[in-house]
């Protein structure tokens, strides 16, 4: 076997083992209790006729929810299945699988109880009515893997329609993650963000909120290009107006010089290009990555397979390359940063999750990467750092005090020590409950 073939091999192995795994433990998380459960005299406290009183307690402010449910830490993760990791409308059911993996990383990540919910419509109409409904119950909502154009206008109504954060992880998560990511590459290579020419290959939720948080970071908007499935955005798509008015927004003010075509016209000399669009391999080819500039920069971020792969990109001359993946080096994915988003906005009860926070996670992630050191293969930290999501988590928290977004203020300290507390004790849980057998051993291969 070629060095080629070993590494396709490899790359195919993890959705070998998910069919196995998924199928032996039916799902990934579990109702457990925190409470202590000392005697069968216990039950009246938790139940009836004990719970009446922190019931009518809430009644009278119903801010005491935070204080005596698990509403303070548990948020929902909402789909409609209309465009899953790459597999597109796939529907409710078969996107659960994506969603309940979400809420593993929330809880092992983050400390964060989320729960999934994938709906059986595609009416946005009836997602927002949905999720409004819902709010009751939970201190935050990530909505995830929602089809464009509505996943802008469901995202806009129920932020300004709510009191409790909702974000787009599609959105925000993932340009969290791209722009620190960046950030250290463009280091690592010498190029100042200020002057880097980025190519966005997708312009959908990811993309269009990629480039926007990429100008707040530095990067100049005219720098920026843009493509989606008809090719470059530019001011001459006029037909994007009406329908799609953050792709036309896009049109109007990225693409300094001009330039129409597909990917192979727009990668021409730029240091950058971010693939959030389908998934490869040969979405971008290699004979289009040799015309870029030198120490080119190839982020190929589409799950599950990324729009070229790894080697193929580093072949055509790319210095840096990332993909999405946890099995190849420098994975640039949204999973590094929604867990400790939440920790941090749950933690101060923000009303919202704004773009400067997830800057200033983006901040945080690359500066705990440069301090542990810039490699070609290491330019984020890794998902098994353990102290990455407790400072993410904090300087997200003290952005939203500073933005006056919090309903209780806490300390840099305390905030710190919370985190850990949550995330700590959510992986020790995990790891009792395999040592005492009640979450089983896989299976061996």
């Amino acid at each position: 076997m070629d060095v080629v073939e070993e590494l396709l091999a490899k790359a195919k192995k993890p959705a070998l083992d998910a069919m196995k795994l998924h199928h032996f433990y039916q799902g990934k998380i579990q109702i457990a209790l925190k409470c202590a459960i000392r005697s069968f005299n216990d039950f009246a406290i938790w139940y009836t006729p004990g719970v009446a009183e922190p019931c009518k307690a809430i009644k009278t402010n119903k801010e005491l929810s935070y204080e005596y449910t698990n509403r303070a830490n548990t948020i929902a993760v909402v789909s409609d299945g209309t465009r899953v990791l790459g597999l597109g409308d796939i529907g409710p059911e078969a996107g659960m699988p994506v969603m309940e993996g979400k809420s593993l990383l929330f809880k092992y990540l983050g400390g964060v109880d989320a729960i999934p919910i994938c709906l059986d419509t595609k009416d946005p109409e009836e997602i927002i009515k949905v999720v409004k409904y819902l709010q009751p119950n939970f201190g935050g909502i990530n909505l995830e893997d929602i089809s464009q154009p509505k996943c802008f206008y469901i995202l806009e109504r129920l932020r300004n329609e709510m009191d409790i954060p909702v974000w787009h992880d599609d959105q925000q998560g993932t340009a969290t993650v791209v722009v620190a990511g960046l950030i250290n590459a463009l280091k690592l290579v010498g190029k100042d963000i200020r002057q880097a020419k980025v190519v966005i290959l997708g312009a959908g939720a990811s993309g269009i909120c990629t480039a926007r948080v990429l100008i707040m970071a530095g990067v100049k908007a005219g720098n920026i290009i843009m493509l989606d499935s008809q090719g470059i955005l530019h001011p001459g798509r006029e037909n994007l107006q009406k329908e799609y008015k953050e792709k036309w927004e896009m049109c109007l003010k990225t693409n300094k010089e001009g330039r129409s075509g597909d990917l192979a016209e727009a990668l021409v000399g730029m240091d950058t290009v971010v693939g959030l669009s389908r998934p490869g391999p040969g979405v971008i080819k290699k004979e289009w990555v040799t015309t870029m500039s030198k120490d080119a920069i190839v982020f190929a971020c589409a799950n599950p397979i990324p729009e070229i792969w790894p080697w193929e990109a580093k072949e055509a001359g790319a210095r840096v390359v990332a993909t999405g993946r946890s099995d190849f080096d420098n994975q640039v994915n949204n999973s590094l940063g929604f867990p400790a988003i939440f920790r941090g906005a749950l933690d101060v009860r923000a009303k919202t999750i704004s773009d400067e926070m997830c800057l200033a996670a983006a901040f945080e992630l690359a500066r705990f990467a440069e301090e542990k050191g810039l490699t070609d293969t290491c330019i984020l930290p890794r998902m098994d750092d353990p102290d990455v999501f407790p400072q993410v988590a904090v300087v997200v928290a003290l952005k939203a005090i500073e933005q006056g977004l919090h309903r209780i203020e806490l300390s840099k300290e305390l905030l710190y020590d919370k985190a850990v507390k949550m995330i700590k004790g959510a992986q020790e849980m995990t790891a009792l409950l395999m040592k005492e057998g009640f979450i089983p051993e896989a299976p061996a291969e």
